[in-house]
């Protein structure tokens, strides 16, 4: 957990791609919104602190239709995924901790004004908390094959993803 970024496997190099030594880009696949299919682009930075790496959002790109598109001018986003271990020093039994906190910010388009703020907002929560409770225990359990391979001696620190962050 001590490591440098640049000494990370990328994890699964079907959704993340290493832009330098502690910057990576992760592509999270569609997610339906509203009737629309929305496939987010994360520019993420990872910090490596005593007990383990704290994850920083640095952008966020929507791909998908035109009307997708066109929110990325009107949305801001910001996340900090914070990874820890516990456990006693002299313990051979550690645990892996994660917490998350995101907030998104979102203009209305005119056309969504008919529906209530709080339908939207709501629908809005539904998704990020479906993304974080399946994409979280993913990447842990990653990390953790990942360390595992590391702390038997395998230092090649290849991808072991399968496309399913």
């Amino acid at each position: 957990m001590r490591l440098p970024a640049s000494q990370y496997s990328v994890l699964d190099a079907k959704k993340i791609e290493r832009l330098d030594d502690d910057t990576f880009i992760c592509y999270v696949g569609g997610l339906n919104f509203l009737g629309f299919v929305v496939e987010p682009v994360l520019t993420v930075s990872v910090i490596v602190q005593d007990r383990g790496p704290v994850v920083k959002l640095l952008d966020t790109k929507l791909q998908g239709s035109k009307t997708i598109m066109a929110a990325n001018d009107r949305f801001g986003a910001t996340m900090t995924n914070t990874v820890t271990w516990e456990g006693d020093e002299g313990s051979e039994i550690k645990q892996l901790c994660s917490e998350t906190s995101i907030q998104v910010a979102l203009e209305v388009p005119r056309w969504a004004r008919v529906m209530p703020t709080s339908a939207i907002e709501s629908t809005g929560s539904r998704v990020m908390q479906t993304v974080l409770n399946s994409a979280v225990p993913k990447f842990l359990k990653q990390l953790q094959k990942d360390y595992e391979l590391w702390a038997s001696g395998d230092d090649s620190r290849k991808p072991m993803g399968d496309g399913e962050l």
